[in-house]
């Protein structure tokens, strides 16, 4: 009986998801035209459609016409499942289905942020629902089953699961809620609710009418601005929200067992499919989601553009647009969008690879290189290569405009609404800046959230320096070693990007981290505790090797004379490294980075005060 109802469960659902009606063709001023047609509250209804398309449309009414041929024969054969099938009008899940979805995710590591769905379901809620959002492959299907599987016998029987579709709406909810209701299901968990339409304009239905008769309502999503403008006006202050974008090394490193820094630049902000979101097929096969630069650039297009174009779309009727209605408009919002991410990412990289070449700052790569250990390593490649020729080779990849291809520019409006909304994704975070003298230009830095993405295209971008016709000519290890030495410049940059972000993020509100930019020179990050006005210093180093010019800024007196008076007695010099923890004679503290990301956010950085602790009168 289950595996019939199952079974004409599952055609029900691919019938809904194709194409009624029949194609139509008319001549029309001597052309060949082709309409869909099919009725809908009694009306005939019609779509053109091209001609390429009116062959497979054709195909997927015929399949339509096959299936409800063999659903009809079905029902007939099992009378008994008829009714169960038309109990519900959504996916619902209850009772052994959804015990077999729950027992797959049942030893699987949890979110930090995990606690917080029992704390709502067995708490004090009055008209709250929850929500948990967050972009694709970030652990949301997987803690809704997982909140399931814990559940005590008694409260598993009063639990429901519904995957909402594109076809369903807030109307069929409710009924099947009501039903529900009716049948003694208090913890409802309702999955990818934003692809319904009129979710935004009707979520306020969940939290006023629903949590009041007793029921518990955890909502899930990938489409986050969608939640972001239900929360602002639907469901304003009816709500426990949380986030699952922003997933920090320390967690990264604990759910999926990898203890390397360089693996979470290059695939971190996501969580592998297999252990994520086991229901999807496609994300099985689709594997990490920034392996290359294609996988990168689709992870973009569907998790980040189409989430934007989607909740717009559909919150009001499209009126909060604004700037970007006449992109829509011209089918180049999601275009736009991809560009502006790339274009942050792009300048990232062009400052990064060509600060090296255009200034004595990087010098270092060359340096490094013509003084390696290794004789067999040993180069002086980069003095070789034609600087300027590279770095307008770079510049020409990274221009990224095209605007011979568009039909509207985007302009400085457009850059400033995107960016807004790519901030409430969790997708990026303004880098938290603080000048060591009046008078500084500011600048604009972008912290994002998900490394891998940035690595990826970065890798990419690196691999350009190939076309340089002296590098042509090197022999492949070489040529490899060197592009390998630039990318760890890159990874170094990075790095420092990851430190700052999670520490701000873990050390909350008792504290302020920025990063601390001086006439010339910078510390990558200063740790201000506001309670005991004290600060800590530090510079962020991609290398495990100990060197004394990585302190420099450290035992800079200058900087340091400039920055106790506003910042409190200086506890603490600090080197973040990849090597072992060590303190050396001139009072600088090395410190394992890894291990201090997996300490947040219990690490305090501020020791008791010793000989080594310097008052702002005091700068050695």
């Amino acid at each position: 009986m289950t595996d019939s109802y199952g079974l004409i469960r599952q055609i029900e659902e691919q019938i809904a998801a194709l194409p009624a009606g029949y194609i139509s063709k008319k001549n029309i001023n001597g052309k060949t035209r082709y309409y869909l047609q099919w009725k809908e509250n009694g009306k005939v209804k019609s779509q053109y459609l091209r001609e390429e398309e009116a062959e497979e449309i054709r195909v997927q009414i015929e399949e339509r016409r096959q299936l409800r041929k063999r659903l009809k024969e079905l029902k007939k054969k099992f009378p008994a499942v008829k009714e169960n099938v038309r109990k519900f009008e959504t996916k619902v899940r209850v009772g052994n289905e959804l015990a077999g979805m729950a027992a797959g995710v049942k030893e699987l590591e949890k979110r930090e942020v995990y606690h917080r769905i029992p704390k709502y379901l067995y708490g004090n809620v009055r008209t709250r629902v929850c929500v948990v959002y967050g972009l694709r492959r970030t652990g949301k299907t997987t803690m809704l089953l997982q909140a399931i599987a814990d559940m005590s016998e008694e409260d598993f029987k009063k639990a429901a699961y519904i995957k909402l579709r594109t076809f369903d709406e807030m109307d069929s909810l409710t009924r099947d809620l009501d039903r529900l209701y009716q049948a003694g299901y208090r913890y409802i968990f309702l999955d990818e609710v934003t692809l319904m339409e009129d979710f935004i304009d009707s979520a306020a239905l969940l939290s006023d009418i629903y949590v009041p008769m007793g029921m518990r309502i955890v909502l899930s999503g990938t489409d986050s601005l969608g939640f972001w403008f239900a929360r602002d006006n639907e469901l304003y202050d009816r709500e426990r929200t949380f986030h699952t974008t922003f997933i920090p090394y320390r967690e990264y490193s604990r759910i999926l067992h990898m203890d390397s820094i360089d693996e979470y630049i290059r695939y971190g902000g996501t969580l592998k499919a297999g252990e994520t979101d086991f229901d999807d097929e496609e994300l099985w096969e689709e594997g990490v989601a920034f392996r290359d630069d294609e996988s990168t650039r689709r992870y973009i297009d569907t998790a980040i553009c189409k989430n934007i174009q989607h909740s717009l779309s559909c919150f009001a009727f499209g009126k909060y647009f604004g700037h970007l209605q006449s992109l829509y408009e011209a089918g180049e919002l999601t275009g736009a969008i991809n560009r502006i991410i790339e274009d942050m990412n792009h300048r990232f990289v062009l400052e990064v690879l060509t600060r090296p070449f255009v200034s004595h700052d990087l010098g270092i790569t060359a340096r490094n290189l013509k003084k390696e250990r290794d004789p067999g390593k040993r180069t002086d490649i980069l003095k070789a290569i034609d600087k300027e020729a590279v770095t307008r080779n770079l510049m020409k990849i990274l221009d990224i405009r095209n605007q011979e291809e568009r039909k509207i520019g985007i302009t400085p409006s457009h850059v400033v609404q995107i960016k807004k909304y790519l901030e409430a994704l969790d997708l990026i975070v303004p880098c938290p800046i603080e000048y060591g003298m009046a008078g500084m230009e500011p600048e604009e830095r972008i912290l994002f959230t998900q490394p891998g993405m940035r690595y990826c295209q970065a890798q990419a971008l690196v691999h350009s320096l190939m076309k340089d016709e002296t590098f042509h000519m090197l022999d492949r290890e070489t040529a490899s070693y060197v592009t390998e030495r630039l990318l760890s410049e890159v990874r170094g940059r990075m790095l420092e990007d990851i430190i700052l972000l999670e520490t701000s993020k873990a050390l909350g509100k008792g504290y302020e981290v920025f990063k601390l930019v001086f006439a010339s020179g910078e510390f990558d990050m200063v740790i201000f505790d506001k309670a005991n006005n004290a600060c800590a210093v530090y510079e962020i180093k991609h290398s495990s090797q100990c060197v004394r010019e990585q302190a420099r800024h450290l035992l800079d007196k200058e900087k340091l004379g400039l920055t106790s008076p506003r910042f409190g007695d200086l506890a603490g010099r600090f080197v973040l490294y990849l090597g072992d923890n060590l303190d050396t004679e001139d009072g600088i503290a090395y410190r394992n980075a890894e291990q201090f990301l997996k300490s947040l956010p219990d690490f305090y950085p501020f020791p008791k005060r010793t000989s080594q602790s310097f008052r702002k009168n005091d700068i050695p």
